[in-house]
């Protein structure tokens, strides 16, 4: 292929904002507050399971405490209305009454083992509550750092769009009027290497950074200035300037 030498010389300049563009759009595409934003949504997201779990925990404790209370509060009534029927005469046969003090005394024991348990599920729930307000607590920390980070990716990458948007707009002026055959070659070499483009500088490829040999050399300085010749290594072509060491 031929092109114009000043054309091939174009080439460096349209490939500077090809690699501005790769760079910004790299940079967009790894903030670094999305790291951190990852990593918190993943911790956020095990502290809300474990939220969950100990709300669930927490509201079975809470009915399992009003069944107590009622529980509680049933027999107790049961045991004052039959102290009542004791304490008002109601019951005059020996063994009639023998037999109620005992029933009596059975149900005051049974308030006392119910009154245990109500204890022990209040000691529960108020351990269950403490941990669900200490994870609800974490869940409110981190969903501050996750608006803290998500507004500063957003100021970063509209600082990063704003001028991606301006290098691409100088991509167009750049191309305009370039041999149509010349940019074919090198947007494909582009997308394959990330370049398509590089100067031969002091007989070193600017692409791919090696050195080029004697026999190399030979060949590109016999060339032809309109030749568009290639980096036999990395296939980018080689833009040759008065600092190519030819």
């Amino acid at each position: 292929m031929k092109a114009d030498p000043f054309a091939q010389l174009k080439l460096l300049d349209i490939q500077e904002i090809d690699s501005r563009i790769l760079q910004l759009r790299h940079r967009l595409a790894n903030l670094p507050e999305t790291a951190e934003i990852e990593s918190l949504q993943a911790g956020r997201k095990q502290v809300d399971d474990e939220a969950r779990d100990a709300r669930i925990t927490r509201d079975d404790l809470l009915a399992a405490q009003k069944k107590a209370e009622s529980d509680v509060e049933a027999v107790r009534t049961r045991r004052d209305r039959e102290q009542q029927r004791v304490d008002q005469g109601a019951v005059t046969h020996a063994k009639d009454l023998e037999r109620l003090q005992a029933e009596i005394a059975n149900i005051t024991r049974r308030i006392g083992v119910l009154e245990d348990e109500e204890l022990e599920v209040m000691e529960r729930l108020e351990a269950a509550t403490a941990t669900v307000d200490r994870l609800e607590a974490t869940l409110a920390d981190r969903d501050a750092q996750l608006h803290q980070l998500t507004t500063a990716r957003a100021q970063r990458a509209s600082g990063f769009e704003e001028e991606l948007a301006q290098v691409t707009g100088e991509r167009g002026p750049a191309v305009e009027g370039m041999p149509a055959d010349l940019m074919a070659l090198y947007d494909r070499i582009r997308e394959q290497r990330g370049t398509g483009a590089a100067e031969l500088r002091r007989r070193e490829c600017g692409g791919c950074m090696l050195t080029l040999d004697a026999a190399e050399i030979a060949q590109i300085r016999a060339a032809a200035s309109d030749l568009v010749v290639r980096h036999e290594e990395c296939g980018r072509i080689l833009v040759r300037t008065s600092e190519s060491g030819l």
